[in-house]
């Protein structure tokens, strides 16, 4: 984010009364962690993608192989 960006945030907070700001920052600082969440779980997500697509194809195959043997 930009200098330009966070003054302009900066200036509408300081805009307004006390409880709203803590409102608004308890807000943002809820929404910041859910985002951090989501970039963690992207990561390992990213990290055992392939392994998740070998267990659901031997998954698959050993289904394929159950059917067969009924």
């Amino acid at each position: 984010m930009s200098r330009e960006n966070i003054t302009t945030v900066v200036r509408i907070l300081e805009s307004l009364p006390d409880a709203q700001q803590e409102r608004i920052i308890e807000h943002l600082r809820e929404y910041i962690a859910d985002l951090e969440d989501e970039l963690k779980w992207d990561k390992s997500f990213q990290k055992t993608q392939n392994q998740l697509v070998k267990a659901a194809r031997l998954a698959k195959q050993q289904i394929n192989l159950s059917n067969l043997n009924v």
